[in-house]
């Protein structure tokens, strides 16, 4: 039984890339990309400790890694194609109506200044401020797995400024300077426009205290739970409470009789469960929709409070709003997953096109191993569940 098993798991296997290489396959004119393709993807899923041109050509029997790095620099095949290709993937596989978009961006240490995008800038990675390159990222979560559907290189003003070193990079003079909001609203234009079946979007603070990308979100029909800084401005829209408050001076305000205990979601050792709280606040006139400041307490230390701005059908409860927030740390396990597992962090490309191939490369790589799981009645195994639901957190926009 136990060989049959086997047997049957690996058939499952070749099955799935055999389903993903046919789906990217004619992303490749020439059969040379269209096998190096298959062999890096197969590499990125290896347990191989480094997974970069070099280790990846030797483990598919190349003797010079020539042809791996052609695939990710001179070779004509388009990024954004292959990402569409992940993202119908992603749906066909893992998709359901009540799917959660969730934006969130890393950070790839890096050393030098030749690589597109590296600056001294902050980076979530490290926890502060470090040479490094940041990508933003849009994951999906549901029922049936979390996975990436989607990227984006932040480009510092220092680089889009001086575009001789763009072009150094193989930056094109028609990308401009755009915040990681602003990058993240593209994101999610493109899943709507691809009719990504999700109701909401949840992200930190970097995003949740952009007024254009809570808009955007409004304007593509969808909910969100978004994380604000403390010093977030809102309008009551109680009229015992009537005026302007900080998020932090407004919840202030309900008094102890407002919080509930309720579950964040479940994390490794069970539900994480912390005290909450909303407030009805004003927002733009949505038929049947709703703005809420949310607060999540943390029981043990009464202290550490995190606020969001919500925006939702007027009947969403509160167990509902506080299971979306802490569907955030979805994208830190995802993250984790994919740099141990997939080599997301592993490449050594300077150049912009170059991080792109990899990057969707291994997103890829991710999706196939979730799929994989999924299949099998299992997740990827939690990484990071078993610590707090994440804090929202400052960054450089």
């Amino acid at each position: 039984m136990g060989d049959d098993l086997c047997v049957a798991e690996v058939e499952s296997w070749a099955q799935g890339l055999a389903e993903v290489h046919a789906l990217i396959g004619g992303r490749f004119a020439r059969s040379e990309p269209r096998d190096h393709v298959l062999a890096y993807i197969r590499g990125l899923l290896s347990a191989e400790e480094r997974k970069n041109s070099w280790t990846l050509s030797e483990r598919a029997g190349d003797g010079t890694p020539d042809g791996m790095q052609r695939l990710l620099s001179s070779t004509d095949w388009d990024p954004d194609a292959v990402r569409d290709d992940l993202r119908y993937y992603v749906v066909d596989h893992l998709g359901d109506r009540g799917g959660v978009l969730i934006v969130d961006e890393t950070g790839f240490l890096k050393k030098g200044t030749k690589s597109a995008g590296v600056a001294r800038q902050y980076s979530g990675t490290a926890g502060r401020i470090e040479n490094s390159q940041i990508g933003v990222f849009l994951t999906y979560a549901t029922v049936h797995g979390r996975t990436f559907l989607d990227r984006e290189l932040y480009l510092p003003k220092a680089w889009t400024d001086d575009r001789a070193r763009c072009a150094a990079a193989g930056i094109d003079d028609d990308i401009e300077f755009a915040t990681k909001p602003e990058l993240a609203m593209r994101m999610l234009r493109r899943a709507h426009a691809a009719v990504v079946p999700a109701t909401w979007v949840t992200a930190d603070e970097v995003y949740g205290q952009h007024p254009g990308f809570r808009t955007t979100i409004e304007e593509l029909g969808m909910s969100y739970v978004l994380a604000v800084p403390v010093s977030q401005h809102v309008i009551a829209a109680d009229a015992k409470l009537a005026g302007e408050y900080r998020a932090d001076e407004l919840i202030a305000a309900l008094g102890t009789q407002a919080w509930r205990t309720r579950s964040a979601g479940a994390g490794s050792k069970g539900d994480r469960y912390y005290d909450w709280a909303r407030t009805r606040v004003r927002g733009t006139n949505h038929p049947d929709t709703a703005y809420w400041l949310l607060a999540r307490r943390n029981r043990t230390d009464p202290t550490d409070i995190a606020y969001y701005l919500c925006h939702a059908p007027a009947k969403t409860s509160l167990a509902e709003l506080a299971r979306i927030a802490g569907t955030r740390w979805a994208i830190e396990e995802t993250f984790e997953t994919a740099k141990g597992e997939t080599g997301l962090d592993h490449y050594q490309v300077r150049q912009y096109t170059g991080w792109y191939r990899h990057i969707t490369l291994s997103m890829l790589a991710h999706a196939f191993l979730t799929v994989t799981r999924s299949k099998k009645g299992t997740q990827i195994p939690p990484t990071t569940t078993s610590l707090p639901c994440p804090s929202p957190r400052s960054a450089d926009s």
